[in-house]
């Protein structure tokens, strides 16, 4: 049965209903973004650097990466590649979201796919599989309402601990932000036996190869864990389809 709230969710509802929903990324994306910049200051980028760094990358993941292999001065190559694929999961995230806004027009696909977030994704397919009979508008909107309270934050604050640097003291440890972050968005979406056992098996080869040169095993335990959930879909659609 067609539902009803979907339907009448018009794109300026959606959008402040993305906005409702993303904001609460704000409290754990500040603090992120903050120990970035001071990071990355500390690193001997300067104020610009560190924002540009911010604003054309916009995915925290893969900079504290880039940032980490660079202050051990890994090999270009190692650094890019590394980057990357951690970014590998921005594509299968374009993916998921491609059968929901890829009717939208060019435009507005070309910006989604800057603000394709960690954040914005959890929250929009969430909302979009709630809900799939919204219309396109609505919710390009709503991806648009989720993405809104972040980045500026993102950004803000990237500034904020470039220019805080080492002022700030150990003692606030801001790196808990990033476990954080990323618990509050995976945790509502292993909604299947497949997502569990990827998530389980990323976990695991990520401590058992935490030794490897270069964080070359956060490659390794993501490879893993997307061959593990595959793997275990596969073997779930066997079951459906022999019952």
């Amino acid at each position: 049965m067609p539902s009803t709230t979907a339907k009448t969710l018009t794109p300026r509802r959606a959008f402040w209903k993305g906005f409702r929903d993303g904001t609460p990324f704000v409290l754990v994306v500040g603090p992120f973004a903050v120990l970035f910049g001071v990071l990355a200051a500390e690193a001997g980028l300067n104020v610009l650097e560190i924002l540009v760094f911010s604003v054309v990358v916009i995915a925290g993941a893969a900079q504290f990466t880039a940032l980490q292999l660079m202050t051990e001065d890994a090999p270009t190559v190692i650094v890019l590649a590394s980057a990357l694929a951690v970014n590998l999961r921005m594509a299968m995230y374009s993916a998921s979201l491609t059968p929901w806004i890829g009717a939208a027009p060019l435009w507005q696909r070309a910006i989604a796919a800057y603000f394709v977030l960690d954040q914005s994704y959890a929250c929009s397919i969430v909302q979009f599989e709630k809900a799939p009979d919204m219309s396109i508008p609505a919710r390009v909107a709503y991806f648009a309402g989720a993405v809104c309270p972040v980045v500026p934050v993102w950004y803000g604050a990237t500034v904020a601990g470039a220019l805080i640097g080492t002022q700030i003291p150990e003692s606030w440890a801001l790196d808990f932000a990033l476990p954080i972050t990323f618990l509050a968005m995976i945790a509502p979406m292993l909604r299947t036996p497949a997502h569990v056992i990827a998530a389980l098996v990323a976990v695991v080869v990520s401590l058992l190869a935490a030794g490897v040169p270069y964080s070359l095993g956060l490659i390794i335990a993501g490879i893993s864990g997307m061959m593990a959930g595959a793997r275990a879909e596969l073997w779930a659609d066997a079951r459906r389809a022999a019952a």
